[in-house]
Parts: structure tokens; sequence; C-alpha cells
């Protein structure tokens, strides 16, 4: 959806370039293609119809300002309602209850729900500081229990155990009364879910609401599903009072009408966003963001927070430090550089953040293959001996064989890399002095943060 929408609103851009005002006929050409975008993303017909309507409402009349041309205009006013339509701003998990604050996770099976609370679980015991306890009543899912007990221990949770003979209330009220007696701050239960909405399902998760009296209960939505997001989420909305909705495979190749869909549909705001498969891939959903990247704008906010968290500071100040007294910079801190863009989520990720404009000019990178050429240049370093790493201008023929035979790549993959090791090794002797830290200024609040070797 994002690609599509963004390519419809530049091109309208184009054309209503030199126009002096908004009209009803350039609104119009803007609606429709605009229509045409939400409908090809599986967005639900009510909310198209209330989106355009309140789009074509705001546009109509408008004076264009200062340097504002009409189309900038335009993208202006749908950007503002498609964070309406998502939501306003940014909707925190409410943990204001007598501890253990009991969260339900609700969905359907397929939709990331088992994953999703280990990633929740490990959100919680790092920004909020909390002491978090999980648990399965899914019973009829082979190995879901095991599952479980298999991504709370990565994120750093504890796992309640439970059997698939027990009765999902049982185990709902075995694992309250554990997290209350050993103090947790909050207790993660991760419910059955089933392929298809049915009756049994809906009781089942009616009675442990009723029993277990949750503070969040969280619909847990692929954005992949489109249409059937929807349908999905008013049945459980019918059911249960949700209180917040977690978006999973919003980072997927999908048309992802649900996030537009289920704020409108269910009236429980977005709260959380899957943005990869690993643990750590779990973002708080912002609406205006969100716009941004739909858009094409990008999320420049998420980019820096990501780059943020993953430098290691005090590293990349011991390298800026070992570069302003002259010593040289080796394979080792090349190794380092590669390290740290990995503990960033990789290119793609990073990528995916920015402005279609920039990653237009940066041309169709293909992103698979630029993340196994990272790893490959990870286990080249890796085949070199601690001297060859320090002194690396000892590499001569014969160890660039031993090194590839150790690889498994070719000899010319280990002098590609070796090129690309020094011409960022000219670029720090270049820096040596003041440059280095002249650099940081103007990088602002990441000091200490090295360039990447992309």
């Amino acid at each position: 959806m994002a690609s599509a929408l963004s390519e419809k609103l530049s091109r309208l851009v184009k054309d209503l370039r030199g126009q002096a005002r908004i009209t009803e006929s350039n609104v119009a050409d803007m609606l429709r293609e605009v229509r045409m975008a939400l409908l090809e993303a599986d967005v639900a017909l009510p909310v198209v119809r209330d989106f355009i309507a309140r789009v074509k409402e705001k546009a109509l009349g408008q004076e264009v300002m200062g340097s504002l041309q009409p189309g900038q205009v335009l993208v202006s006013i749908v950007s503002k309602e498609l964070a309406n339509t998502m939501g306003e701003g940014v909707s925190d998990i409410n943990l204001a209850a007598q501890p253990p604050a009991v969260i339900l996770m609700a969905g359907l099976q397929g939709a990331g729900k088992t994953t999703t609370t280990a990633k929740l679980a490990k959100h919680l015991i790092e920004k909020r500081k909390k002491k978090v306890l999980t648990v399965s009543g899914d019973i009829y899912r082979p190995a879901a229990i095991e599952q479980l007990k298999t991504v709370t221990a990565q994120a750093g949770a504890e796992w309640f155990p439970s059997t698939p003979d027990q009765k999902p209330l049982e185990i709902g009220m075995a694992a309250l009364d554990y997290a209350k007696k050993h103090f947790f701050d909050v207790l993660l239960v991760d419910t059955a879910g089933r392929l298809a909405i049915d009756e049994a399902l809906m009781l089942e998760i009616k009675e442990l609401h009723s029993a277990l009296k949750p503070v969040e209960t969280l619909f847990v939505v692929d954005a992949m599903q489109g249409q059937d997001a929807v349908n999905t989420a008013k049945a459980f909305k019918d059911t249960l009072p949700l209180t917040g909705i977690i978006l999973t495979k919003l980072d997927g190749d999908s048309r992802g009408g649900a996030a537009l869909s289920v704020r409108q549909i269910t009236g429980a705001p977005i709260k959380f966003a899957g943005t990869s498969e690993k643990l750590d891939g779990l973002e708080v959903f912002d609406a205006e963001r969100h716009a941004g990247r739909i858009l094409g704008m990008g999320d420049i906010l998420a980019l820096v927070e990501q780059v943020t968290a993953g430098v290691d500071i005090a590293s990349a100040q011991k390298l800026a430090a070992k570069v302003r007294s002259g010593a040289g910079f080796d394979l080792n801190d090349f190794l380092s550089q590669i390290q740290q863009m990995k503990q960033m989520g990789g290119l793609s990720s990073l990528m995916d953040k920015l402005p279609a404009a920039m990653t237009a000019k940066a041309g169709h990178v293909d992103m698979d293959r630029a993340e196994k050429d990272i790893k490959r240049k990870e286990g080249i370093i890796h085949s070199m001996t601690p001297l060859e790493r320090r002194k690396p201008e000892l590499i001569k023929a014969t160890r660039k064989r031993r090194i590839a035979a150790g690889a498994g790549v070719h000899v010319q993959e280990v002098n590609r890399m070796l090129k690309e090791f020094e011409q960022m090794q000219d670029m720090m002797k270049k820096m040596k002095g003041g440059g280095m830290m002249k650099l940081m200024k103007r990088m602002g609040g990441m000091k200490g943060m090295p360039k990447m070797p992309f």
C-alpha cells in the first residue's frame, strides 16, 4: 500500500505544479487516485468512504500558503487524515493496576500471537523495567506451550508451565496466583487461536477474561490479512472489551489495509506494530509516523532511535580516541563496524525508514544481496589470524588463498573486502586530529558514531 499510494500522490503533486489554488477539479483527481490506492490495499469500504469524505471537506477551498503548492497542501491533508484514521499520537500500554497487571493476548491462529507475547515481554522488561511472567493457555496447537517457553527465555522473562491436559481457566488462575506470590509486575496470558472464528473459541476467551479481569485485552492481527483482519477484529470486539491492537508483519510485502481499517472498525487504538521477526522487532505505534511511511516520507525519528539503540557508544568513542592518537585503523575495527550494522537491524531495516525520494536516488539496491555481502565480509575477517587483523599489510597472495578457503569464498572477494577496508582506512587517516570530532559534532546527538561500511 505504501508504495502504491506514494507513487500516485507523487504523480499528482507533479501534475498540480504551477496551479494557484486547490479546486474542486484537482481535488476530485486526487481523491480518485487515493480511493483506488486504498481499495487496492484492501482497506474496508466504509473506512475508504469516510476517509475520502473527510479529505474532500478539508481540501476544498483551501488557499495555498506561502511557498506551498496545491499538491503539497493536498498531500499534507491526506497525511493528517491517514493519521487520524489510525488513531491520534501514541496510545501506550496501561499498567495502572494492583500488580500483577494482567494482559490478555487474543487473536486467530497464525497471526503471530505467541511470538508477539514474547516481544511484548521484552519491551516491558527493557522499556518499562517490569518483572514479567508469561503463560500459555493454548492447549490445542501442538508445541504452542513449548514455543512460548523458548521465546520467553530469549526475551528474558519468566515462563509459567502448563500442560495440554489442563483447562485454560485453570492454567490462567494458577499463573495469576503464582504471579501474586512471587511479586511479578505483569502477567502475559497467551490464549488459544483458531483458523477461523467459532463459538467455542469465543466462549473460552470470554470466560478467561471474566476470571482474570485483565487491565489490557490486546487483539493481535496480521497486517497482511487486509479485509479478513477487519472481520475478525469486529468479531473479537463484539465478544471482548478490546483495549488495544497489535499489528504483526507490518514489514511484510502486504497491501497493508488492516492498519487503516482496524482502528476505525473496532474503536480500539493500535498500540504496537511488529516490524521484524526478531524479538526486538516491536515498535510503539505512532499514527503520524506510520502515515509518513505510507506516503513515502519515511520515518527519520524511528531511524534515529534504531541507530542510537544499536550503536555501542563506548566502543565508538574508543575508536575515535584511537584514530586521534595516530594509531592505525585495523581489521578488528572494521569488523566492529560491520557488527554494529547488524545490531542496528541491517541495511533493509534502516532503508525502510528513509523517505522514498532518498531510497529512489540510491537505485534499486538488492537488499538480500547487500546483507549477504556484509555477512561474507564478517566471515572473511574471522578467517584471519589475530596478527593479520592487526597488520593487514602482511596479507599477500598465499595468505589470501588460505583466508578465502577458510571463509568459503573466492580470492577476488578477499581482495574486494581489503580494498573497501583500505578506503575506510584512508578516510580515518584524514580524520586524524580534529576531523573525527568535527564529524561527531555534525552528527548532533549521536556522538562517537562512526561511519558504517555499507
